[in-house]
C-alpha cells in the first residue's frame, strides 16, 4: 500500500510506469528466527485446480510459554516478510512480556512465496489469485498448521498484528476469521479508503499539513515549484538546467519527462510525510529525525525566482534521497525500498484495491488532480487487462458497517496521511481507536526509542493492555 500513491499518479502521466526500485539502506537489526515454508492451495475457493505454492513464514519462540502461549501473527503485507519483520520491532519488544510466539507470514506473491514463480506476474491469468481474500485464507490455514503441528500450541490464543495494507489485513482477518485469531492491532489501517467513505483529497491535505507545520513557507515553495518546472520544461535549456540542477541520472529530454519529474517530487513529499520520524530512521531512505523540519529548512520564501526556488526544492529533496552523501545522482525511478513488492501492488490497486484520492492545489500543496475512475479502469485494462471493482472491497469487509465485530485496535498516527481512511474514533466497547498525535505511519508498531513521544509511549501500552485481555478471555473461554 506505500506504494498507491503511484497509481494516483499514473493518471497524469498513463504512459509511464516507474522502474523497479532499487534497495537502499539496511534494516533494523530484529531477534532470532526460523524460516519456514507451509505448501498452500493456489486457489482456497475453488476445486477445479490442486495447484499449490510455497508459503515462506517466519518464526521465533525464544520467549513462548509451551503451555498453550499467546501467537502473536503479523499478517504480512506487500512485500518480502522479513523485511516487515525487521521493521516491526514492537512485536519483539513485548514478546517477553506476553510469553508470546511471533509468527511472520508472507503475503501470497510477494517476497518468495510466488504462486507461479517466475511466471506470477506474466499475465492476469497466473495474477488472478493475488487477492485479499486468498492471503486471509492462507494465513487462516497457516494459523491452524501451526497449533496442530507445534507441541503445547493448540489452544494458543492468536493475535493479528500489521501495519498500513498489513493492518487492514489484520482488521479483516479478524472480521472474517473469528474463531481464528482473538483480537488484531491493525495499525495505520485505511480500511474506509474505499468508494464515498471518505473525501478523496483528505490524504493529501494531510500530507500538506505536515509540510505547513514544519516550516513557514514551506509548503507555498512546493506549491510554488510546479509552475517553475512548467516554465523551464518548455525549453531545452530548461530541461537542461533542470537535469543538471536535480543531479539527475537521466537528463530530462521533454516536457513529458517533466511530468515524471513532478510525480517523482510529488511522490517524495508524500514519502516523507509517511516516515516523518522523531529519530534516525531507515524505513524507505535513511533520514534524519524529523525529516520534514529538515527538508523545511531549505524551503523558507515561496516567492523566490523560479531557478532559486527549485534549487532550494532541490536541497530538499537531496536530504531524502541523498542523506548519506554517497549517491552521486538522483534516479527518479527510485523512492523506496526495493523490498516492496511494486507489480503485485499495482495488480491489486487494478483490481479490487481501489481507493480514490484527489488534489484540489488549495487544500493542498499539488498540482489539481481530480480523481477519474474511468481513466483508472483504461490504465488497468492496458496494464494487465483487468477493470478494477470499486465497490467490491465494501461488499466484502462491510466498509463503515462493522460494529457486530469485536476485538480490534485502530491506531492512527496524526501526522500519517493514510489516517485519511482509518478509523480514528471508537465504534464500541471493543472496537477501538488510538490516535497518535505526533505519529507518522505505524510509529507505534516500531521499536522502542529513548526518542519517542509520549504518545506513542502511551499508544503501546494502551495496545499490550488490550492484548492481554484478549488473552485472558481466551484463556477462560477453554
Amino acid at each position: 500500500m506505500l506504494r498507491l500513491f503511484l497509481l494516483l499518479l499514473l493518471l497524469g502521466a498513463p504512459a509511464a510506469l516507474p522502474a523497479p526500485r532499487r534497495r537502499r539502506g539496511a534494516a533494523l537489526p530484529t531477534g532470532t528466527y526460523l524460516t519456514r515454508y507451509l505448501r498452500q492451495q493456489v486457489d482456497h475457493f475453488g476445486f477445479d485446480e490442486d495447484l499449490t505454492f510455497q508459503q515462506r513464514y517466519l518464526i521465533a519462540d525464544q520467549y513462548w510459554r509451551r503451555d498453550n502461549g499467546p501467537i502473536l501473527f503479523y499478517t504480512g503485507n506487500e512485500g518480502d516478510i522479513t523485511w516487515f519483520c525487521n521493521n516491526t520491532g514492537f512485536m519483539w519488544d513485548v514478546a517477553e512480556e506476553l510469553n508470546a510466539m511471533l509468527v511472520f507470514a508472507e503475503h501470497r506473491y510477494y517476497g518468495e512465496s510466488l504462486p507461479f514463480g517466475n511466471e506470477s506476474f506474466s499475465d492476469s491469468k497466473h495474477l488472478n489469485y493475488l487477492t485479499s481474500e486468498q492471503a486471509l485464507a492462507d494465513f487462516a490455514v497457516l494459523i491452524e498448521y501451526l497449533k496442530m503441528t507445534i507441541a503445547g500450541a493448540r489452544y494458543s490464543p492468536v493475535i493479528a498484528v500489521g501495519g498500513s495494507y498489513g493492518g487492514m489485513l489484520a482488521a479483516w482477518f479478524r472480521m472474517k476469521y473469528p474463531h481464528v485469531v482473538v483480537g488484531a492491532l491493525a495499525a495505520s489501517a485505511p480500511i474506509w479508503q474505499f468508494g464515498d467513505l471518505v473525501p478523496c483529497g483528505t490524504y493529501f491535505s494531510i500530507v500538506t499539513n505536515d509540510f505547513r507545520k514544519s516550516g513557514t513557507g514551506c509548503a507555498e515553495s512546493i506549491r510554488n515549484s510546479w509552475n517553475a518546472i512548467n516554465n523551464l520544461s518548455l525549453t531545452d535549456a530548461g530541461l537542461q538546467w533542470l537535469s543538471n540542477t536535480f543531479l539527475l541520472c537521466s537528463p530530462l529530454r521533454s516536457p513529458q519527462d517533466a511530468v515524471l519529474m513532478k510525480n517523482w517530487l510529488s511522490e517524495t513529499w508524500v514519502n516523507l510525510a509517511m516516515v516523518n520520524y522523531p529519530y534516525k530512521a531507515d524505513f524507505l531512505q535513511p533520514l534524519p529525525a524529523w525529516p520534514i523540519q529538515e527538508a523545511c529548512k531549505f524551503l523558507k520564501d515561496p516567492s523566490l525566482p523560479d531557478k532559486l526556488l527549485l534549487q532550494n526544492v532541490f536541497q530538499a529533496v537531496n536530504l531524502y534521497y541523498n542523506y548519506s552523501g554517497a549517491v552521486s545522482c538522483l534516479d527518479m525511478s527510485e523512492t523506496a525500498t526495493k523490498n516492496l513488492g511494486q507489480m503485485g501492488w499495482y495488480y491489486q490497486a487494478c483490481t479490487e484495491m481501489v481507493m480514490p484520492m484527489c488534489t484540489d492545489g488549495v487544500n493542498d500543496m499539488f498540482e489539481p488532480q481530480k480523481w477519474d475512475f474511468d481513466v483508472l479502469s483504461e490504465e488497468c485494462y492496458r496494464l494487465w487487462r483487468v477493470r478494477p471493482r470499486p465497490s467490491w472491497i465494501l461488499s466484502m469487509y462491510g466498509g463503515k458497517n462493522i460494529s457486530s465485530h469485536s476485538n480490534i485496535i485502530f491506531s492512527n498516527g496524526g501526522l500519517d496521511p493514510w489516517s485519511a481512511g482509518g478509523v480514528t474514533q471508537n465504534i464500541s466497547d471493543s472496537l477501538i481507536a488510538i490516535v497518535i498525535p505526533d505519529g507518522a505511519h505505524h510509529l507505534d508498531l516500531r521499536s522502542r526509542n529513548p526518542l519517542d513521544p509520549k504518545s506513542v509511549q502511551q499508544a503501546r501500552a494502551l495496545e499490550i493492555c488490550y492484548m492481554k485481555q484478549w488473552i485472558k478471555q481466551a484463556r477462560h473461554s477453554h
